[in-house]
């Protein structure tokens, strides 16, 4: 099952704020042994939000979509995700619950009595208005919800845009409902710093050993790294016990080549 991630704001594409999430997401699935496998950035659009979401919806992996569940009138998200699920949206009754007990939590702190039905206590209530079917994301942040769209064998699941409410969010779908996926110690990174070689040159041994082992095999060149200046990193990537195998053919066909060969690195 692949791992994507949608990104949505156009304070992202704007450049008015740095992307976070996708790090962050690598780090997390990498820490359950798994990978991202795409990541799609869309503004406040709500045309290409939805034809992004109905892409999610129809590829049956599990994708984490980040920003624009608030309630002003930038945030399409999940008006979006209604439309391109096929539902109906309603006022969630467990994120209602949510939502009111921290609006309690706001006014006891304000020192001020709680008025449910006050104009801005009614529309934080819209924060909590999701595709019928949808399941709730524990916020721990400050209770307001996210919601998960479950669509067999994966699911999109809605998070704030705030890394502050969405990571530990993020952290909670992947523990509670994909801990089947996760895969520590299944997959290793060989590679070696390869110097004065074309890739042009490599790529007829990258191809063999791809063909004869059950790995994927991978070519980085820099031109100005800090510490090795220009150079290729090349290696294989997959299960510890074919990694092996592959990766000692790589090193052998290497020394053939007559090229410089620098550290070796180790990724798990």
């Amino acid at each position: 099952m692949k791992f994507g991630l949608i990104i949505i704001g156009d304070e992202i594409l704007s450049g008015k704020r740095a992307d976070k999430h996708l790090g962050k997401a690598i780090e997390l699935l990498g820490a359950r042994g798994l990978q991202v496998a795409y990541a799609d950035y869309v503004g406040d659009d709500p045309v290409r939000i939805t034809a992004t979401l109905q892409r999610a919806f129809t590829s049956g992996d599990v994708v984490f979509s980040f920003g624009g569940i608030g309630a002003t009138p930038d945030d399409h998200t999940r008006q979006c995700a209604a439309k391109a699920w096929g539902r109906e949206l309603e006022l969630h009754p467990q994120a209602e619950a949510l939502i009111r007990e921290r609006m309690q939590d706001i006014a006891r702190e304000k020192g001020e009595p709680y008025q449910p039905d006050r104009n801005d206590n009614l529309h934080r209530l819209n924060m909590g208005v999701f595709p019928k079917g949808s399941s709730i994301i524990p916020n721990p942040y400050n209770k307001i919800p996210g919601f998960s769209c479950f669509v067999e064998p994966g699911g999109i699941h809605f998070v704030p845009g705030f890394p502050v409410m969405a990571w530990p969010m993020v952290e909670w779908v992947l523990d509670t409902y994909y801990p089947h996926l996760f895969a520590k110690n299944a997959w290793v990174e060989q590679s070696v710093i390869v110097f004065g070689a074309m890739e042009s040159t490599l790529t007829p041994l990258m191809e063999l050993v791809e063909a004869q082992h059950a790995v994927k095999v991978f070519s980085l060149p820099s031109v100005d790294h800090p510490q090795y200046g220009r150079h290729i990193e090349l290696g294989v990537k997959g299960e510890p016990a074919l990694v092996s195998a592959a990766y000692e053919q790589l090193l052998q066909g290497l020394k053939c080549l007559n090229v410089s060969l620098g550290p070796e690195l180790v990724r798990k």
